[in-house]
């Protein structure tokens, strides 16, 4: 079997390293931008917190994998991904998004302190069953008139990998083209030049170059993609008995 070029961005291990490391502001700038605000260039800097870096391989945890990022406008965004479903998922997401909210306030604070949250989800299974878009953008909404909730104070944002069926040549928005680089840089030989135009996905592509690895972080990718692939063997047989 050929050796893939790239890691896979869905091997936690290599997101937190692509989108999480201290040369990753960038690239996360670009990614959220495509996500969140549909390719408009709303996000100027950001600071990521506790970002990744090559010496914590060997201690690094599960629960380090996601990445908190503080927007220039001082909202905080919570990047994760999950691969398998797990038990209460979608309360899991709220409680995460709520407790981030609530922390930032002390006994001494004042409300008007609070800066919106928002949460940033990428799955490479199904959660919306009923809808085939790819990205579904959630905030508050009156029930009757569905007119926004005047402060956009709680977001909840995911990205269903396996909705995303276009092609290469067919890639068109920032967001496409950053949805294509998760689910499709392990099989990719070189940079396509339709990625390569997006300095941010270049750049994190040269990051997932398997050739740009040190020995210690390739065999923890490595040991990672196991991992991965026993859990969602386990998850696969548990469902079927």
């Amino acid at each position: 079997m050929t050796k893939s070029k790239f890691i896979s961005p869905k091997i936690d291990y290599a997101f937190k390293k692509i989108f999480g490391s201290d040369q990753s502001e960038d690239i996360l700038i670009s990614f959220l931008n495509a996500i969140v605000y549909n390719g408009e260039n709303v996000i100027s800097s950001l600071t990521i917190v506790n970002p990744y870096n090559p010496g914590q391989v060997e201690t690094l945890k599960d629960s380090y994998l996601d990445i908190r990022a503080v927007l220039n406008n001082g909202e905080i965004v919570l990047i994760e991904i999950q691969v398998a479903r797990i038990a209460a998922f979608h309360k899991r997401g709220i409680y995460n998004l709520c407790k981030a909210y609530a922390n930032q306030l002390t006994s001494k604070d004042y409300y008007l302190e609070i800066t919106p949250v928002i949460a940033v989800t990428i799955t490479d299974f199904i959660l919306f069953k009923e809808s085939h878009k790819c990205i579904h953008h959630f905030v508050f909404k009156d029930q009757e008139s569905s007119s926004e909730y005047p402060e956009h104070e709680l977001q909840l944002i995911f990205v269903e990998l396996p909705r995303f069926v276009k092609k290469l040549p067919e890639l068109q928005t920032l967001a496409e083209k950053w949805i294509y680089f998760m689910t499709q840089a392990q099989d990719l030989e070189e940079i396509p030049e339709s990625l390569a135009e997006v300095r941010a996905i270049e750049k994190a592509l040269t990051i997932a170059n398997q050739a740009n690895l040190t020995p210690a972080e390739a065999e923890e990718v490595s040991r990672r993609a196991m991992q991965l692939r026993d859990e969602i063997g386990r998850i696969k047989y548990a469902t079927e008995e």
